[in-house]
């Protein structure tokens, strides 16, 4: 969303104008898929109503059968923000109390909260998810800034592959993840299923191999296709690249 009906040019190069809503186009692939996960990547939290977000991942977790992974991040592009109805400045702040909301809402009855940003009274959230307590969370951005969200609240890092010229080298990874680890003892939090998934990596087989070796569970290769078409022929070239 711009404003005046402005499109940042990182957008509307290459057809990334026209990606669907996430959790919307999620629910689609959980119906003619069986085994693979399905996540978002990211999904800006603050711009959504936590009540509403919260029913609409538990919804897609019973859909996939406990297959979805919720990527979360804040968002950077502040006329979007604003226009959703985002606190720009504070939008991490937003994100965790957010996030707090949701984990209260999935894992009891009646949820009663009080906060900064959203208030009600003695509610009821339903279904459940079907992944206990709740759908995996994977913290996107930096490390300098992911680093201590991951730790308080979340379960997995979702750093960009490419274009950060801090995470291009896969071996830097392996810095990361034992830092991020040691941050989540300090929160007296389990670091043993802590996860990393490398987003937009190049399709190249020796690099994938680097980013396992150095740590990572999971590299997601982006199509930026719009259509069916265009968008099988790409998941043929990526497979036969890293494959």
């Amino acid at each position: 969303i711009g404003r005046q009906g402005g499109i940042p040019k990182f957008y509307a190069e290459g057809g990334i104008n026209q990606i669907q809503d996430p959790l919307i186009f999620l629910a689609g692939a959980a119906t003619i898929t069986k085994k693979i996960k399905l996540g978002t990547g990211i999904c800006l939290v603050p711009e959504r109503n936590p009540i509403r977000l919260a029913k609409e991942v538990a919804t897609l977790d019973q859909i996939s059968g406990g297959r979805f992974l919720f990527g979360v991040g804040a968002g950077w592009l502040r006329g979007e923000s604003e226009i959703l109805g985002a606190d720009f400045p504070n939008r991490w702040k937003q994100t965790r109390e957010y996030l707090d909301v949701m984990k209260e809402l999935w894992t009891t009855e009646v949820t009663e909260y009080h906060g900064e940003y959203i208030d009600f009274p003695p509610l009821v959230c339903a279904p459940k998810p079907v992944q206990k307590p709740y759908p995996p969370i994977f913290v996107g951005g930096e490390l300098k800034n992911a680093a201590r969200r991951i730790a308080r609240y979340g379960d997995g890092w979702l750093p960009r592959a490419r274009n950060t010229s801090q995470y291009q080298d896969p071996d830097k990874i392996s810095g990361a993840r034992e830092h991020i680890e040691d941050l989540i003892k300090q929160e007296g939090r389990d670091a043993s299923k802590f996860n990393i998934t490398m987003w937009d990596a190049p399709p190249d087989r020796d690099m994938n191999r680097r980013f396992a070796d150095a740590g990572a569970n999971r590299v997601v290769h982006m199509l930026n296709t719009t259509d069916e078409r265009s968008a099988h022929e790409a998941i043929e070239k990526v497979a036969e690249a890293v494959l």
